[in-house]
This record gives C-alpha cells, sequence and structure tokens, in this order.
C-alpha cells in the first residue's frame, strides 16, 4: 500500500511521503493525541501477530476455523505495517530543542536508523511461500502460516507505545501491573504452543508427560487443546503445582528450560509488583509516617484527648480531601516558568477575587500567586481574633466561616468559598484607625481551606512593581475612606512625616554620591603623585650610575676576601680588608669608608693612576687611628702572599686602565 499525491502549500514547500518515494505535504509531531492514538492501532496489529502466528502454526484446529478471516486479518495488519512506515518517515524529531520538519532530513533521518531496517524486513513478502506451501493445514505442525514469522519484528513499537501511555495516564502503577500481567500471558501462551509442537513430535498419548491422544473424546477438540497445554505451561512456568513426570530426553529439557524461565518470571512478577505496590503505598505510608510522629509526641506531652481527637480527625480530613500531598515539594522539580504557569492556573482566578488587587499588572498577580499558601482549619478553630495585628489576608477556597461576636455565640456575617478577608490590615496605611489590627472574630464552622497571603511576602513582591503598590495604597484607601476608617489628619501628618524622611533618603544620596566623587579624585591624585615620586627616582638612579653590586652583600668588590687586581681579575685574598696594611698587595685597590668622595676629588684620583703598577691611595678613613697603607712599587712584599694571589698577579693578561668609581662603604664589609 502507497500514499501518493502532491499537495502545495501556502510557502510554496514540497514535503516527500514514504521514505522519499512518492511526494506529499505532512509531518507528524509525535506529541500530539492523533500519534498515540496510531500508536494503538499499530501495537494492537503487533499483538494479533504475537499472539496468532504462533498459535495458528501448532493447533491446525485453530487456524481451519476460518481461514477466509485469518487472512483478512493478516494482509490488513500488513496495511497497518505500511502506514506505520509512512508515518515513520514522516515523524518530526527534536534537534537543538527545535522540531524538525524538513521532508529531506525526515526522510535521511529515518532511512538511517535502525528502525528502518527492522520495519523493511518485516514487511518482506513471505507470503509467497503460500504458492508453494498452500494455506490449508491438516493435523499436521508447523502450519505454513509460519511464514508470517517476520511480522514479529515490530515490537519497539509496542514499547513506544507502553512509554507514552504510562506517561500520559493518571494510574501509572496499575498500568505497569498490567503490563507485566499481560508480558506473562503472551510467554505462558508461547510456551503452550511449544509444549503442544513437543507432543506432536514425540508423539500424542505415548507416554504420560505429553499431550493426550486426540482421537478420543474431547481431546481432539482446539478448545480442550489449548486449555490443556496452557493449565500444563502456566503450572511449569510459576513452578505451582504438580506436572506430569518427563519420561524422554527431550522431554527433560524442555522442562528444565521452562524452569528456568519460570524462576525469572517468579522473579520478574515479585520484583514489579512489589515495587509497584510499595510505590502505590508510599504516599499513604509518609502521611502515615507524620501522623505517627505527631501522636507520639501529644502522647509523651500529656496532650487531653479532645485535642488528640481533632489533631487526627484533621489527618484524616486531609488524607480524604487529597490534601496531604507537599505542593512545594512536588513542584520545586519543575523550572520556575512552568511552576508559575501551573500557579497561575490553580490560583489566579482566587486571586482577582480580591478588591484590591483587581485591575493590577499581570506581573504582579503572577508574584503573588507564586506566593500563596493552603491552610486548613478544623470545626471551632479560630482563623483570626480581634485586636490581633494583621499580617495575613485569607480567601476562601472551600468551606464556610462565622464572623462572631467576643462571646463566641453572636453571628454577624458568614463567609463562603471566594470570601475574602484581611486584605487591608496588611497594607499598612497610614491613617488607619484601627492600626492594622482584626476588627473582628473569624471561626471556622467546619472544615474550612483558605489560602493565605502574608504581609512579608506581599511587600517583597511590591519592591519590583512601585507603580502597582501606589494604586494598591490608594485602592485600600478609598476602601478605608468608604467604611469610615480612615483617619485624614493622620493621612497628611504621615504624609508630611514621609516626604521629610524622603527628602533625608535624598540628601543622604546627594552626600554619598559627594564623597564617592571625592575619594575618586583623591585616588586619581595619589596615582598620579606615586608615579612621579617612581619617575623622580629613576632619574637619579640613572644620572648617578649606582651599580648593583654596591647593594649586593654578596658581590665579590665588597667581599672582604677579594681583591681588585689592576689586569681586570679578582684574586682571592687570605686577609679581610681590615687586616694590617703589610699584608696587603701594593697592586690592590683599597676601598675606604666614609661618605663618597666629591666630584673634584674623583677626578684627582683618576688622573694619578699612570700605570697599572700606581696604586690608588685609599681616601682618609673615618678611624685615624689606622694609618694609610704604604706605597711599595718594588714589590718586595709579596714573597709571603698568598700562592693563588701570586698565581693571579704572575698571568700573562692584557693591562687595561681600571677605572673605580668612588662608591660609599658598607660597615659590615670593613
Amino acid at each position: 500500500m502507497a500514499m501518493a499525491g502532491q499537495v502545495r502549500e501556502a510557502d510554496d514547500t514540497t514535503h516527500t511521503v514514504c521514505c522519499g518515494a512518492l511526494r506529499g505535504y505532512f509531518a507528524i509531531d509525535t506529541t500530539k493525541p492523533a500519534h498515540y492514538k496510531w500508536l494503538f492501532v499499530m501495537t494492537a496489529a503487533l499483538l494479533y501477530n504475537w499472539v496468532m502466528i504462533i498459535g495458528r502454526a501448532v493447533f491446525w484446529e485453530l487456524h481451519n476455523l476460518s481461514p477466509a478471516l485469518w487472512l483478512s486479518l493478516d494482509y490488513i495488519c500488513d496495511s497497518v505495517y505500511l502506514i506505520d512506515m509512512i508515518i515513520r518517515a514522516h515523524e518530526g524529531y527534536l534537534e537543538q530543542g527545535l522540531m524538525v520538519k524538513d521532508p529531506s532530513k525526515l526522510r535521511k533521518n529515518y532511512v538511517k536508523s535502525w528502525t528502518f531496517r527492522l520495519d523493511l524486513v518485516s514487511i518482506f513478502p513471505t507470503d509467497l511461500l503460500y504458492l508453494a506451501t498452500g494455506t490449508n493445514c491438516d493435523t499436521h505442525v508447523p502450519c505454513p502460516v509460519l511464514v508470517r514469522f517476520n511480522r514479529l519484528l515490530r515490537i519497539p513499537r509496542m514499547g513506544e507505545f507502553f512509554d507514552k501511555t504510562e506517561t500520559r495516564t493518571n494510574f501509572p502503577n496499575a498500568f505497569r501491573i498490567c503490563k507485566v500481567v499481560l508480558y506473562i500471558l503472551v510467554i505462558i501462551h508461547w510456551n503452550a504452543c511449544f509444549y503442544f509442537a513437543i507432543s506432536y513430535a514425540i508423539g500424542f498419548g505415548t507416554d504420560g508427560w505429553v499431550y493426550k491422544n486426540i482421537t478420543i473424546g474431547r481431546n481432539g477438540t482446539f478448545s480442550h487443546q489449548y486449555i490443556y497445554s496452557f493449565y500444563w505451561s502456566t503450572l511449569t512456568l510459576t513452578t505451582i503445582g504438580e506436572t506430569p513426570q518427563p519420561e524422554k530426553d527431550v522431554e527433560y529439557l524442555f522442562v528444565v528450560v521452562d524452569f528456568l524461565v519460570g524462576v525469572l518470571i517468579f522473579a520478574t512478577i515479585v520484583g514489579n509488583v512489589g515495587s509497584m505496590i510499595t510505590n502505590m503505598n508510599a504516599a499513604r505510608a509518609d502521611f502515615q509516617n507524620r501522623m505517627d510522629g505527631v501522636k507520639q509526641y501529644m502522647e509523651f506531652r500529656k496532650v487531653s484527648k479532645d485535642l488528640e481527637t481533632r489533631v487526627i480527625k484533621w489527618f484524616d480530613y486531609l488524607w480524604s480531601n487529597k490534601q496531604s500531598l507537599d505542593e512545594e515539594g512536588v513542584l520545586k522539580s519543575l523550572p520556575d516558568k512552568l511552576k508559575a504557569e501551573i500557579a497561575i492556573h490553580v490560583h489566579l482566578d482566587t486571586l482577582k477575587q480580591v478588591r484590591i488587587f483587581q485591575d493590577c499588572e499581570p506581573g504582579l498577580l503572577v508574584e503573588l500567586v507564586l506566593k500563596l499558601k493552603l491552610q486548613v482549619f478544623s470545626p471551632g478553630d479560630f482563623v483570626c481574633r480581634k485586636g490581633d495585628v494583621g499580617k495575613e489576608m485569607y480567601i476562601v477556597k472551600r468551606g464556610k466561616l462565622s464572623v462572631v461576636a467576643d462571646d463566641g455565640k453572636t453571628i454577624y456575617a458568614t463567609l463562603g468559598a471566594g470570601s475574602v478577608f484581611g486584605e487591608v490590615s496588611i497594607l499598612n496605611i497610614a491613617g488607619n484607625k484601627t492600626g492594622n489590627r482584626r476588627t473582628a472574630n473569624v471561626r471556622s464552622v467546619g472544615y474550612s481551606d483558605l489560602f493565605c497571603l502574608s504581609k512579608d511576602d506581599l511587600w517583597d513582591a511590591l519592591t519590583e512593581y512601585p507603580e502597582a503598590k501606589k494604586s494598591l495604597m490608594e485602592r485600600g484607601r478609598q476602601l478605608l475612606m468608604k467604611d469610615g476608617l480612615l483617619d485624614e489628619e493622620g493621612l497628611k501628618a504621615a504624609e508630611v512625616q514621609q516626604e521629610t524622611i524622603t527628602d533625608k533618603i535624598s540628601r543622604f544620596e546627594t552626600s554619598i554620591d559627594t564623597l564617592n566623587t571625592r575619594l575618586a579624585r583623591l585616588l586619581a591624585e595619589y596615582s598620579s603623585t606615586q608615579q612621579k615620586v617612581k619617575q623622580r627616582l629613576t632619574r637619579i638612579e640613572r644620572r648617578y650610575d649606582f651599580d648593583s653590586d654596591v647593594t649586593n652583600p654578596a658581590s665579590p668588590r665588597l667581599s672582604p676576601y677579594f681583591s681588585v687586581s689592576p689586569r681586570g681579575s679578582l684574586c682571592p685574598s687570605p686577609f679581610p680588608l681590615g687586616a694590617a696594611p703589610s699584608s696587603r698587595r701594593r697592586d690592590t685597590f683599597s676601598v675606604a669608608s666614609g661618605p663618597p668622595p666629591t666630584v673634584e676629588e674623583s677626578h684627582a684620583n683618576v688622573s694619578s693612576i699612570s700605570t697599572p703598577q700606581d696604586t690608588i691611595n685609599p681616601t682618609q678613613n673615618s678611624t685615624p687611628s689606622v694609618p694609610p697603607a704604604p706605597s711599595d712599587t718594588t714589590g718586595g712584599s709579596n714573597d709571603n702572599s698568598h700562592p693563588t694571589t701570586q698565581q693571579c698577579s704572575s698571568l700573562l693578561l692584557p693591562t687595561p686602565t681600571i677605572i673605580v668609581p668612588p662608591s660609599p662603604m658598607r660597615r659590615d664589609t670593613i
């Protein structure tokens, strides 16, 4: 079967159908109810094949009941399979969160999938073998209908239907139990067919294990054959009751396999049914645990029996009216957008009944519906008492409440579903003669369900909607004025005081801005001054050409055990610079301590160096008791010098002119 035709859409886009072979115009959204209904039709056709192909292949009496009817049903199922391939080729899929409806992409996605190959094999025309075998089945197993065995490969489509049903139904646990039972029945059916086929192969009535002789009485009827086989299969797979003892090896082998499968089935039944029952009772068990905890607490605190009875009745009311559900816990897994939409659907109409919230901004109403809390009051409970500070407003969802006098007997009014009270007290309107306190006693007649909106939640929502806040305050004043509860003088005084506070806040904000500006300017000046100081220090360092060795205590130049050779080499000295003058070499440079020489003295010292053999006389030491080292040009005093010093002085190296700029001495190196 194929679907033909071509329809041009408004955007002149042509779509393809039937795996791209024919032209078409549609794409299917798998989330629509129509697609779910089609999955039901496909599942029915698949179950027909799974039950009837094996049944008709083994029980020839079943096949011979009405061959024409079976052939008609077979080809109807084949037509369903072909239509399902067309639908699969048009099923949209999500790509980066968007539904893909492009025909070429849909075709490629289906053709490249493994489901296309499976669908193609399942619809392969194996019925052509009927031309060789015929369709009749006369007391032999298997019957020719077994050639349609490839029709069973569409089993993933049934799993898809079951998954969608489980997410759509309101009774998922019951559906899971039904699904497990269906699987077990199909397995028992197949096992019964195998038992009858093995009995046929061994011979009916040859021993006590196989099926009885079909030529005797009712044993030849299809009903008795199938019922007995199904009964035997059920006993074997469920391991309940006794079955005939096998006598042949084939019979033993078949029974062993059945026992193994039966163990798996039994474990599956116990596990699935047990978990389903646990899930079904999870809410009740949690509710019962909470109630038991409260009962234990009341018993421990010696609560009176009357109060204990009221508490238990309150719990019973919650459970009977399905109000024991933790709404916040259930909805916390949803994103804020979906949570807001659910709250709007549930509470928005109720909130619009409040006079002060009529014609409010939609955004404010959305904020408020998320903050509504459900409270349940028992018979005789006071919702509020006269003189209490109003911290909440209430909207009656279900039940009746009475406005009573202080004596508790006189009833002024009765509030029903949709009534609202306490809405003005949560606005903190200045000039309210009641001082935001309750003006009456409200008592619950029976069990009452009330939506509560607290003052803190209202003001938190109003911080983001200043215009709505002004509108609500004005509407509240009008209501108070209408009821004669507004003190106009107090309102004016409060407005003046509010203006004074506003002026103070404005001046305070202006002062803060001024301080911020001055602080920013001071920080900028500090940064600029710091940069100038750094630049000045850099120029000073460049002018005097400070050597890094002067400030490095580990430098050989400042070390007391190194001397500077006029040949440009560093020779270790066995004596520190502060040793006796006679122990020094004549060619060493003496570094004096004290203040640095002037520029004229530096030039004079440099001009006195004529040859490498000349020594540089040290400047006058700050300690006068130390005489200057005598100059010895003969070098006679070098006989007892350190060997390393002699070795350094004997090297034949070029004799550069060394100019050592004067620098301040560190006292710890002298």
